[in-house]
């Protein structure tokens, strides 16, 4: 009885020893990113950088492209109203109180009404192509950006995976685990960062694409609607 008795009071002591020891530990974003060290910081700051300028060029140009496809529904209707009346002056106005990019095309070929309509045609598709050159202003950045952000990541666990090889060729047969694994984070945050920065920045890059796609519809639309409205016959 006393034999058992002290091998459970034993038990007992090594099962708080083992629970005392058992301390949960966290770790956050913050000091995941400068356990990565000097060359881990570096990277993730310019991945930061990257990740500011993408999230700005976003959404400066989604409000513009949206500013853009604002087009009143009437808009066409009286366009064709003053054309068929004669009255370009008119019709230029509307074209300049709208200030679109399908206004802009229509009020192109109003000034080029009188002459072949392959001129009207290749003076609105001219005009076009300038509005969609200010549409996708900046866009192919985002594309930039998306590409080059992993590559930066997968830069920063290489010089990761290098310090570590450092380390333990450096050790003398004692390797130090926190030396091992300043390297292990540099590869490992750098590897997260910029993959997040990319996969936003492709995520946003075809969005604006999509949405850009539909101003130039609503353009390419109206202008047929134009042209097909000079070749009516009177």
């Amino acid at each position: 009885m006393i034999l058992l008795s002290n091998i459970q009071d034993g038990t007992e002591v090594l099962a708080d020893g083992a629970s005392g020891e058992q301390v949960e530990k966290t770790l956050s974003i913050i000091e995941l990113i400068t356990s990565g060290g000097t060359s881990g910081i570096v990277i993730i700051l310019v991945l930061f950088i990257l990740l500011i300028a993408a999230t700005y060029i976003y959404f400066e140009r989604i409000f513009a492209i949206k500013a853009a496809s604002k087009v009143d529904s009437n808009f066409m209707n009286q366009i064709k109203d003053h054309v068929s009346n004669g009255k370009i002056d008119s019709a230029q106005m509307l074209c300049a109180q709208q200030n679109s990019p399908v206004s802009r095309l229509i009020a192109k070929g109003i000034t080029r009404i009188g002459k072949p309509l392959e001129d009207i045609n290749t003076a609105i598709e001219n005009a076009g192509r300038l509005e969609i050159y200010s549409l996708e202003k900046h866009v192919s950045i985002l594309a930039t950006i998306s590409g080059v952000a992993p590559m930066i990541g997968f830069l920063g666990t290489v010089i990761g995976m290098i310090l570590s090889i450092f380390e333990i060729a450096n050790s003398g047969g004692s390797i130090d685990i926190k030396s091992l694994a300043d390297g292990l984070y540099t590869a490992m945050t750098t590897t997260v960062g910029g993959l997040i920065v990319g996969i936003v920045a492709y995520v946003a890059y075809n969005h604006l694409v999509v949405r850009t796609n539909k101003v130039v519809y609503q353009m390419e639309a109206n202008s047929v609607e134009f042209l097909d409205h000079l070749n009516e016959p009177i």
